[in-house]
């Protein structure tokens, strides 16, 4: 028998009635195609899957103006006028992400900002996916919580709003009832996570097999690998390097990564200034942050035993780490993510 959503009725949760939350995807021309069609996938899923009596989530994709909207890979969307929507209190409203003049002009448009702001108290949830967190913040509706965006945005994003707690690192982050994802595909990680919340792990886990993802992704697994692939390329010695050292960060020095990219430490300084604008020894540090991260929130490894695997040495140089990179200390991050 389906889990039965929290907000139905006594009557009718006895007798195995699901009721179908409102997704509401906000799309506009040149949006992510799979900022919009990934999640709404999940959504979809959930139902069939749980072959409940209805949908227990409801499509309704919607632009300011509606009608067709086409997307970044020529996909057309057919929409319903989004300042017709009347927001429910059971809705889910999500900003898709997309190129950067494209989410501009949606965080320009007056018309989408105050349908936001109006909905914004009063829908279950608030969501958006990439770059649609500058939409969320033009809003006004990521001042004084965390958010997450994807790693190309995301220093764009802390200058323009202040006001807004950007996690660089999260994948997905969730703040009271605003939810925000990094990068495109993240938004499917987003939405298992709301399907969870929703209706359970094993339903959540079952849509991750269906839908043949190799992992469902915490939201607390970085960006930051990702980013890194993305900025080295093949045949560059130093994304070599960089491969190699996330394998050996129990032994890896910065001398070792310098042999190992083929440069004088002199040069390797330059590069990684210049390439990916830290430091060798910082570089080694984000990466044991990275590693150490996964190991706080899905082990019970003593932060001691941890900080040596991790190439940190002592648990007093992996706190320094994680208080520079995340603002919090190993034992407070083991506490907000562990399982």
């Amino acid at each position: 028998m389906p889990q039965i959503v929290d907000f139905l009725p006594a009557r009718r949760r006895r007798i195995g009635y699901v009721i179908a939350m409102r997704v509401i995807v906000i799309v506009y021309d040149g949006v992510q195609t799979l900022d919009a069609t990934g999640p709404a996938e999940v959504f979809a899923t959930a139902g069939r899957r749980l072959r409940a009596r209805r949908p227990c989530y409801e499509l309704l994709y919607a632009s300011i103006g509606g009608g067709d909207v086409t997307t970044s890979s020529s996909l057309v969307i057919r929409t319903r006028d989004l300042r017709r929507v009347v927001p429910r209190a059971t809705d889910i409203a999500l900003v898709a992400g997309a190129d950067e003049a494209q989410v501009r002009a949606a965080a320009a448009d007056a018309a989408l900002l105050r349908w936001l702001q109006r909905a914004a108290p009063v829908v279950r949830r608030m969501a958006s996916v990439c770059s649609g967190a500058f939409v969320l913040a033009a809003a006004g509706l990521l001042d004084g919580r965390r958010a997450a965006t994807h790693w190309l945005g995301a220093d764009a994003l802390q200058r323009e709003y202040p006001a807004v707690c950007v996690d660089k690192n999260a994948i997905f982050v969730r703040d009271g009832s605003t939810w925000t994802s990094a990068g495109v595909t993240t938004g499917i990680d987003m939405a298992l996570a709301i399907v969870e919340e929703d209706h359970g792990r094993a339903l959540a886990d079952a849509l991750a097999a269906y839908l043949v993802l190799y992992v469902r992704r915490p939201g607390f697994q970085s960006q930051f690998s990702a980013a890194l692939v993305a900025q080295t390329e093949a045949s560059d010695p130093l994304g070599a390097a960089i491969a190699w050292a996330r394998a050996h960060l129990d032994e890896v020095d910065v001398e070792q990564f310098a042999r190992r990219a083929g440069m004088s430490l002199r040069t390797l300084h330059r590069r990684c200034l210049a390439r990916l604008a830290t430091t060798p020894a910082k570089l080694l540090d984000k990466l044991r942050v990275e590693h150490a991260r996964t190991l706080l929130a899905t082990s019970d490894l003593a932060v001691k035993a941890l900080a040596a695997d991790c190439g940190f040495g002592n648990p007093a140089r992996m706190k320094r780490a994680f208080e520079r990179e995340l603002g919090m200390g190993p034992r407070e991050y083991r506490v907000l993510h562990g399982t």
